[in-house]
Parts: structure tokens; sequence; C-alpha cells
């Protein structure tokens, strides 16, 4: 079944497109949490950034690096934040891949908690040697 960003993608649902090249779709999202909130997405239905290819991943943040400076530009904000989530437990709530730019001011009431920890140097050094390309 087709997401419903696969949806907009195609002109099925409307939406207010920012931005759009061979590989990515940028759009307004539909619930702004502040004026000039987009969403940028990939065309190809990948879910998840792990199952992309490269091409479209790099592509998707090429828009957003431009996207981010048009908003800066056109909504004046303190701050963007620019969020990719995957799978529901990384706050995915769209099964598929995109990511948003989200002009943020002090007080917005937007929040991300970080429980911190500090495992030290040797366990740091552990985690760094379990990373392994293909």
């Amino acid at each position: 079944m087709a997401t419903v960003f696969e949806k907009i993608i195609r002109g099925e649902i409307p939406s207010a497109r920012v931005y759009e090249d061979e590989l990515v779709y940028a759009f307004m999202d539909a619930g702004q949490v502040n004026p000039g909130h987009v969403l940028v997405a990939t065309k190809k239905p990948y879910e998840t950034l792990m199952d992309a290819d490269e091409e479209s991943a790099a592509a998707m943040m090429r828009a957003a690096c431009r996207i981010a400076k048009a908003v800066q530009k056109a909504f004046q904000p303190e701050g963007v934040t620019v969020l990719q989530a995957n799978k529901p437990a990384g706050w995915q709530t769209v099964p598929h891949l995109h990511l948003h730019v989200l002009p943020r001011f002090h007080g917005d009431g937007v929040e991300l908690t970080w429980p911190r920890k500090e495992p030290g140097m040797d366990k740091l050094r552990e985690y760094a040697a379990r990373i392994v390309f293909d």
C-alpha cells in the first residue's frame, strides 16, 4: 500500500510544493510546528535511510541545505533543526524516507530529551570497532 508521501509525490493528495528534482520532493508539512516547516522526501519509496541508495540520500541532504538557507531568509528563525528519523523507535511516523527542515524559535515548545551517558574512552573504542562498512 502506498504511503501518504507516495500519494503526495504522485499528485493524488494536494501539497504545497517547495522544491522538486529527479530524486526528491519537498513540501510544507501540513502540521506546521513553526511557519516554514518543510518535509524533504525521496521520490523512491525507501522506508528508512538504511534502505536508501547513497545518491538519493545525498540528494535529500543537498535539497535540505538549499531549503534551510531559503527558510532562514524567508522566515528569519532563531535557529533551524534538520531532523531525520528511522523506524518507530527512532520517532519515524511515516514509513517513507524523509527529513524535516524545521525553523526554530526560543520557547517554541519543541523539545528533545537526550539522556546523556558517558561510558568512558575504552567503551567508546569498543563501540567504534563494532562499526564495519560493507
